[in-house]
C-alpha cells in the first residue's frame, strides 16, 4: 500500500477525473473510461460482483469504523492508497463521504447476438438522476439488458451511481449504442410510449417478452424508433398534466408488464415490491 499526501499524486489526480465525470483526452490506451465508486455499499458491491478495483483509496482513520476497515482489509495491500481525511474529501461528492473510494474501468460487456429477452433502450437520456432510477427499476422489474444509446448520460457516472443504488451490479449495461442497428437482432417486440397514434396501457395485452424504449426528457423516442415499434403506447392520466417523467414512465410500464404476466401465469408477484 501507498500514502498519499498531495492532489498533484498521479493516482489521486485520475480519481478526482473519474469522480467528477472527466477524462483526459488520449490519457489511456484501453477503450473503457474510468469509473469512481463511494461510499462502503458501492465498494463492497465491486467487490462481490466484479473483484478487486484497480485502485482503492481510503481514509487514514479508518479504524474508527467497523465497517470501512473491514473493508479494507479484503483488498489486496497493492492496490490500497491511503490518503488524509481532508485529501479523500476533496474528491468526494457527497457532503459526508465514508472514506472510501474505488478506481477501475467500467465494465463494457459484449450485446448478445440476438435480442430475446425483456430489455430496456435508453434513447439520450440525459439526466442522471433519471438514468439511475431507471436503472433500478429495470432490475428490480427483472430485467437484465440495458443499451444506452450515443448521446446518454454516463452509466457509470458518479450520479448515476449514487440514484441507482447498486443496481449496475445485477445488470449488464451496454453504452454508445446505435439503437437502430439493433433492431437487425431484434427477435422480440419493440415498445414505444407515445401520445400519437396509441393504444392504453392498461387495455394492452403487453407481449411476455420486449424491448422497451423510452426516450429523451425533452425530444422523447426518436421518430425512426417510434416507426419501427410494434406496441405504441401511452400511459392515461390527469388531461392536467402534459406527460410523466421518464423514469416514471419506465416504472409505470415495466411494473404493469410484469403485473400482466404474473397474472396470465395464475401466480402471485412474489417480488416483494
Amino acid at each position: 500500500m501507498k500514502q498519499i499526501s498531495s492532489r498533484d499524486n498521479p493516482d489521486f489526480r485520475r480519481l478526482l477525473r473519474a469522480a467528477a465525470a472527466k477524462r483526459a483526452p488520449g490519457e489511456r490506451s484501453k477503450s473503457a473510461a474510468d469509473v469512481a465508486l463511494e461510499g462502503v455499499h458501492l465498494c463492497h458491491s465491486w467487490l462481490e460482483h466484479v473483484g478487486q478495483p484497480e485502485l482503492a483509496f481510503f481514509d487514514a482513520a479508518r479504524q474508527q469504523h467497523a465497517e470501512l476497515s473491514a473493508l479494507f482489509e479484503a483488498i489486496e495491500p497493492s492496490r490500497i492508497r491511503i490518503c488524509s481525511p481532508a485529501l479523500i474529501q476533496s474528491a468526494s461528492q457527497v457532503v459526508h463521504g465514508q472514506g472510501v473510494m474505488f478506481l477501475d474501468e467500467a465494465p463494457m460487456p459484449q450485446p448478445p447476438a440476438r435480442l430475446t429477452q425483456n430489455c430496456l433502450w435508453l434513447d439520450r437520456i440525459q439526466d442522471p438522476g433519471n438514468m439511475g432510477t431507471m436503472l433500478r427499476t429495470a432490475a428490480a422489474a427483472g430485467i437484465r439488458h440495458i443499451y444506452a444509446a450515443r448521446g446518454s448520460v454516463a452509466a457509470w457516472s458518479p450520479k448515476v451511481l449514487r440514484s441507482a443504488q447498486g443496481a449496475h451490479f445485477l445488470l449488464k449495461i451496454h453504452e454508445g449504442m446505435d439503437l437502430l442497428t439493433l433492431l437487425d437482432r431484434l427477435d422480440i417486440p419493440l415498445v414505444v410510449t407515445s401520445l400519437d397514434e396509441s393504444t392504453d396501457l392498461y387495455k394492452t395485452r403487453l407481449p411476455t417478452q420486449a424491448a422497451w424504449v423510452f426516450g429523451n426528457e425533452g425530444q422523447g423516442v426518436e421518430a425512426a424508433l417510434q416507426d419501427a415499434a410494434s406496441f405504441r403506447i401511452r400511459i392515461p392520466h390527469d388531461a392536467g398534466v402534459e406527460s410523466l417523467n421518464v423514469a416514471v414512465a419506465a416504472g409505470v410500464c415495466l411494473f404493469e408488464q410484469r403485473r400482466q404476466l404474473s397474472k396470465r401465469c395464475g401466480a402471485p408477484d412474489r417480488s416483494g415490491s
